[in-house]
């Protein structure tokens, strides 16, 4: 449980990759910064949308929610970044951060084109502990993103919405897969530049921090289902929208979908790198009960 990533590399013909060293810092770094999409939300062109389609995308209880959660993890990011002084692994990060605050503004791009009322946001303060904020942003998008992927996947095959809402976004989706594989490949190399007794405090967190993001997943599902005609059932964005796009679709069916969806994402990327496990092991073993 120490670990929390994988501890195997992925390999392919390139040389093999010593997990730590300055040449693993480059490459996740480069990874991330090279692969940035430069796609500005301000000229979006929304699709217009069908009175069904319509009512289907006004009508989930999840956009407030969504919209914080990138608040959120624009302003972690962010911080973390800003306390840093090591260049590429600043800029790298920083970069991450911007990124999510993208994904704020296409969320609230779309929701007033589409004319959907957001409740007043909270403020976002700069979070004391820096590390720990950015720890907690990247193992939520693990679990979060995971079964987004299979989700996406979901409402792109069944028409849920309509394609050329779904393709707007699909940038979206797949910075969300770099922004989990630059964050297991940052913890496993950050791990790696602590001597043995900062190490296991480091590890200490890592683990308090993932049972923190499931509990908090749990209780918000929680919530979900004891609330219906509450607030509090947009609290979970993950457990609202698979209500609504998965009410058909076996629970293994969407478990084994969100598996693959997670792999063909994360091909695209340089082999050598690690892959994130954890969720998808722990997915893999509820598969083998269910």
């Amino acid at each position: 449980m120490a670990e929390l990533t994988s501890t195997t590399i992925v390999r392919g013909s390139e040389p093999e990759l010593q997990i730590g060293s300055d040449e693993h810092k480059r490459l996740f770094c480069r990874m991330l910064l090279d692969t940035h999409d430069p796609y500005r939300p301000a000229v979006i062109p929304w699709p217009k949308l069908e009175e069904a389609a319509f009512k289907r995308l006004t009508g989930l209880p999840i956009w407030n929610i969504a919209v914080q959660i990138e608040g959120r993890a624009s302003i972690s990011v962010r911080t973390y970044g800003e306390s840093l002084t090591d260049p590429l692994l600043r800029e790298a990060v920083l970069m991450d951060g911007g990124e999510e605050q993208r994904h704020k503004d296409v969320l609230s791009k779309m929701v007033a084109f589409y004319g959907i009322t957001l409740d007043p946001e909270p403020p976002y303060p700069a979070p004391r502990d820096a590390e720990y904020a950015f720890m907690t942003t990247g193992y939520a998008e693990c679990i979060d993103s995971f079964f987004a992927f299979g989700l996406f996947d979901v409402a792109r095959r069944s028409g849920f919405f309509p394609e050329a809402l779904v393709e707007t976004f699909e940038p979206v989706i797949q910075e969300e897969a770099r922004h989990i594989l630059f964050f297991v490949n940052w913890l496993a190399w950050h791990r790696r530049q602590l001597a043995w007794p900062a190490r296991l405090w480091f590890n200490l967190r890592c683990i308090t921090c993932f049972l923190g993001r499931i509990k908090g997943r749990l209780d918000t599902a929680r919530a979900v289902k004891g609330s219906q005609g509450d607030k509090k059932k947009d609290k979970n964005f993950t457990a609202t929208t698979s209500k609504a796009l998965a009410n058909n679709l076996k629970v293994t069916d969407l478990l084994k979908l969100c598996l693959t969806e997670s792999d063909r994402r994360m091909a695209k990327y340089d082999a050598r790198l690690l892959r994130p496990v954890l969720v998808p092991s722990l997915v893999q073993l509820a598969l083998k009960f269910l």
